[in-house]
């Protein structure tokens, strides 16, 4: 499996990659904010880039989702509504039961052991106060059962799905106010995808993510 940088970040040795990270993470940060024009004069001298430079990175991030451009008025920090939350939801929903139903047979002491560490490493960065580090591990936690699933497409799926959870990840961090989840909010999560009941797994999976949506179309509620 992949080291926790190689499958959470686009992180290289290039100048282009370095910018392509720490927009994504001004991004998803908030100090960007959703909705608003992406200003390059002032975000290339915060990036202390080329605009040639930063431009590149914004190619890559309308790619994915997180920069929308509207013809002759520029680029917009990607901005999730109801609806937007919805789809995500039951689209994640789907996909991860669909994981843990093609991984659950090829669980070992290894992946499991691989599993608890993800975990932990998502409980540092909550502790260390690391928003942005704590979106991307939690993505790394869940990227999990689909490397483990042996499943191209479905893999396929949910990386086309994580730019638009990263965005989730990050509304609901601004809904409770601090960086990441709770620490202990994985471990049922952890607990049950050791072991023995997929039943039990799936059932879990409706619920875990059905009360983190809720929490954010509240928040979404307040602030439209």
């Amino acid at each position: 499996m992949k080291s926790f940088e190689q499958a959470t970040s686009p992180s290289g040795d290039t100048l282009k990659d370095r910018t392509l990270e720490r927009l994504q993470e001004l991004i998803l940060t908030g100090d960007l904010v959703p909705g608003s024009k992406l200003l390059e004069t002032q975000v290339a001298a915060k990036l202390d880039v080329s605009r040639a430079t930063l431009r590149e990175a914004m190619i890559r991030l309308s790619e994915i989702g997180l920069l929308v451009n509207l013809p002759f008025r520029g680029s917009y920090i990607r901005k999730l509504d109801r609806l937007d939350l919805q789809e995500i939801y039951s689209f994640r929903t789907g996909l991860e039961k669909m994981a843990f139903q093609f991984c659950w047979d090829k669980r070992d002491l290894i992946s499991q052991a691989d599993l608890q560490m993800r975990n932990e490493r998502l409980c540092q960065c909550i502790s260390d106060n690391d928003a942005y580090g704590a979106i991307m591990a939690e993505l790394h936690l869940h990227n999990w059962c689909y490397e483990l699933s042996g499943h191209s497409l479905l893999l396929q799926s949910w990386e086309r799905l994580k730019p638009n959870l990263q965005f989730y990840f990050s509304m609901h961090q601004k809904a409770h106010d601090r960086a990441g989840p709770l620490r202990e909010s994985h471990d049922e999560y952890i607990r049950l995808a050791k072991g023995d009941s997929l039943d039990d797994m799936l059932l879990h999976l409706e619920h875990h993510m059905q009360q983190g949506l809720e929490n954010t179309l509240s928040f979404l509620d307040t602030t439209s």
